[in-house]
């Protein structure tokens, strides 16, 4: 089966993002870019809408923005389940299961057992559609119980270079590295953690190197580390630590403190605590993020799970729904050095949606209806203060629920996401927020779309991307978006609405 024999997933709910055609999905798993195609794999129950009988469901894309859903990769058997993994393109067939002409894809998977998990392969010759178990599975077992969610990369040494392995002991928060040169045969390297925040296992690493502000010459590796619970917003969370890789060993640029046994066991760690550390997303519903396998180093893009476990299996509340969740927008990194000297990592919507208008806003007093209507919307405020006090976006339904704010406020400069929880499950009702260092300015890009009849979401880009906020909200459509200028007025201040 080709992309070309299936319509696109949906022209309806969701418009930007990515969602199956029903049942349940979470982790994304085996991102890679292969032959003019973006492979897209993600945990996916084809029986249902529970969390169960985990397989690799898969869907194809030729621009990250539609999505062609195929029939699942990898299928969940007797002996395991298919959790998270990776996939790489064998160039060279080091594993020889293609051959040098048509090298094979190859998928690193954690099989699931009761009480066991270990490292297993699987691999494709078609491109990635039909997907052969190894014979000699599992490749890595440590005869454990949390050993999971391998990401594989390739490792240039100088030489021929070497596939390197990150991948987690979760209990025990530490992040462990191998290495192999035929992808079946692995040897440990080194570990990291634990470290930084603990509050919760750890999951689904992933690790990568990107030039500091564009410059090829200046390197720093990305460790990205998922953990539930214990994130920034509540529940499951993304963190990320800058550093140093030499094939061996990470080192952070600023290495966290190792955390007592107490908190260990305890898990706690204050707001004030967790907000020294690097997040990918100061909100509730961003989790389990990688990256794409195949692309360069200036065009690294991650996707991430956008929800919480806190919540996820019973949003929507009626098993009788569709589908549950869907996946963030992509999004394209990069990083940059503050003037302290911390290297800050930056997220750009790697899609495009055009401003169909603009709306001036400054000297505006009291709100201005900016859009109303149903779908997906792109919303971009730029502005300075002004003698303003807070600015704030409202998104309003024609229902009984109780809108969502979201508030910039010029003495904290801070960002707060403030959503509503009628008819949502325990957990969800709450505000998420993130600080500011450019206080005076306002520079919101903001997507939101519909998920289902339900359920609608947020992201939101801050500081040029150093800053993301990614929320589910429950706001049924028609809605109304509103921006005010709070105890003042806003100056050089415009909005911009598109739509796809």
């Amino acid at each position: 089966m080709t992309p070309t024999d299936l319509p696109p997933v949906r022209t309806t709910r969701p418009r930007v993002h990515f969602a199956p055609r029903s049942n349940w999905m979470n982790d994304p798993n085996g991102l890679v870019f292969h032959d003019g195609l973006y492979h897209l794999y993600f945990q996916y129950n084809p029986h249902g809408v529970e969390h169960a009988n985990l397989s690799w469901g898969h869907a194809t894309s030729t621009d990250l923005a539609r999505w062609t859903e195929h029939d699942p990769a990898i299928l969940w058997d007797d002996d395991a389940q298919i959790f998270s993994g990776s996939v790489v393109v064998d160039y060279g067939n080091t594993s020889g299961f293609g051959t040098d002409e048509r090298p094979p894809l190859v998928a690193l998977y954690t099989a699931a057992a009761p009480g066991h998990q270990a490292q297993a392969l699987a691999y494709s010759t078609d491109g990635g559609y039909v997907w052969a178990k190894y014979s000699g599975n599992p490749v890595l077992d440590r005869g454990t119980s949390d050993f999971r969610d391998p990401k594989v990369f390739r490792y240039d040494d100088g030489g021929d270079g070497y596939w390197v392995m990150v991948a987690v002991e979760a209990q025990d928060r530490q992040v462990l590295f191998h290495r192999s040169d035929d992808l079946k045969t692995w040897t440990f390297l080194s570990s990291y953690g634990p470290a930084g925040p603990v509050g919760g296992v750890w999951e689904c690493p992933d690790m990568f190197p990107l030039a500091v502000d564009g410059d090829d010459d200046d390197v720093r590796w990305v460790l990205l580390i998922s953990l539930n619970p214990g994130g920034i917003a509540g529940g499951s969370g993304t963190h990320y630590v800058v550093g140093d890789f030499d094939g061996t060993t990470f080192r952070a640029s600023v290495p966290h403190p190792a955390p007592t046994r107490a908190l260990l066991t305890e898990g706690s760690q204050s707001r004030d605590e967790l907000e020294r550390y690097g997040w990918i997303d100061f909100g509730p519903d961003c989790y389990a993020g990688v990256t794409f396998d195949g692309l360069s180093r200036g065009e690294r893009t991650l996707i991430a799970w956008m929800d919480n476990w806190k919540y996820a299996g019973h949003i929507p509340t009626d098993d009788s729904e569709e589908h549950r969740s869907a996946m963030t927008l992509p999004r394209r990194l990069s990083l940059t050095r503050d003037e302290a000297g911390v290297e800050r990592l930056r997220q750009q919507p790697a899609v495009a949606l055009e401003p169909r208008g603009s709306t001036d806003l400054s000297g505006v007093a009291g709100g201005v209806a900016l859009a109303e209507g149903s779908g997906a919307v792109r919303i971009g405020v730029a502005a300075t203060f002004g003698d303003a006090q807070s600015v704030e976006l409202r998104i309003d339904s024609t229902s009984d629920d109780d809108g969502v704010v979201i508030r910039q406020d010029r003495a904290s400069g801070r960002i707060e996401l403030v959503r509503a929880g009628a008819g949502m499950p325990s957990g969800f009702r709450g505000s998420s927020s993130m600080t500011l260092e450019r206080r005076d300015e306002i520079r919101w890009d903001l997507w939101i779309d519909d998920l289902n009849e339900r359920v609608s979401s947020v992201e939101l880009f801050a500081q040029n991307g150093e800053r993301v906020l990614t929320a589910l909200i429950p706001v049924a459509s028609p809605r109304t978006y509103t921006v005010t200028a709070v105890g003042g007025t806003l100056q050089e201040a415009r909005a911009d609405v598109a739509e796809p």
